[in-house]
C-alpha cells in the first residue's frame, strides 16, 4: 500500500493564526486538492494528522470541526480527490497527550490502523512539529513553505533528510516526477 501523511492548516488549506473556527475559514491553497488526486491516481491512500487544539481551547467543537472536514471532502471531490481518513488531537499543549505532534502518536495508530510500517511513507507539514513527529515515526519528511512554512526553514532544526518545497502540488509534482523541479533545499 502506497500512504502519505499530510498535516492539514498550512499544507492543504490556508492557516490562521486566529485558528480555523469555521466551515468558511477553510480555504484550500491553490493547487492542493489537485495535487491530493493526482495522488490517489497514482495509487497513493492520503491521510491527515492534525493537531486541532482549538477544540480544547474551546474556540469550536466536534460538530464545527466535522463541518469543516466535511467541506475538505466535498471540495475534494469537486477535482477527484479522495481523502481517506482524519486523525485529529483535540488537546491543547498543556494536556500532555501522546497523540499531539511532535508526539508520535497520530502517527503510531495510523501505522495500528492500516497496520503497516511507516518507514519511508512520506509526511508533509509545514511546522517542525509535523516533521518530528513523522521522522520520529520512520516518515520521510517535506516541508512547505506555505502556511508556517517560511518561518519553519528560516527557524532551521529540521529532521535531516527533509526536502523543502513551494506547497504541496510542488511536492507531489517531486514525488510523483511529472517533469518536477528539484527540491529547493535538503536538509543534511
Amino acid at each position: 500500500m502506497k500512504l502519505i501523511i499530510l498535516d492539514r492548516d498550512g499544507v492543504i488549506n490556508h492557516d490562521s493564526p486566529d485558528f480555523i473556527k469555521s466551515p468558511a475559514e477553510w480555504i484550500p491553497v491553490p493547487g492542493s486538492l489537485e495535487a491530493i488526486a493526482r495522488l490517489n491516481q497514482a495509487g497513493y491512500r492520503v491521510v491527515v494528522a492534525s493537531n486541532q487544539s482549538g477544540i480544547a481551547r474551546e474556540f469550536f467543537d466536534m460538530s464545527i470541526l466535522n463541518a469543516i472536514h466535511q467541506k475538505m471532502h466535498n471540495l475534494a471531490q469537486q477535482v477527484g480527490a479522495s481523502i481517506d481518513a482524519i486523525f485529529f488531537c483535540p488537546h491543547a499543549a498543556a494536556d500532555a497527550c501522546d497523540c499531539r505532534k511532535p508526539k508520535p502518536g497520530m502517527f503510531t495508530e495510523i501505522s495500528q490502523r492500516y497496520k503497516i510500517s511507516l518507514k519511508g511513507v512520506p509526511t508533509v507539514g509545514d511546522s517542525l512539529r509535523d516533521l518530528q513527529a513523522g521522522y520520529v515515526s520512520g516518515c520521510v519528511p517535506y516541508l512547505v513553505l506555505t502556511g508556517k512554512g517560511e518561518k519553519t526553514q528560516a527557524t532551521g532544526g529540521l529532521p535531516p533528510g527533509t526536502m523543502v518545497f513551494p506547497d504541496l502540488a510542488a511536492m507531489v509534482n517531486h514525488l510523483l516526477k511529472t517533469s518536477a523541479p528539484p527540491a529547493l533545499h535538503v536538509v543534511s
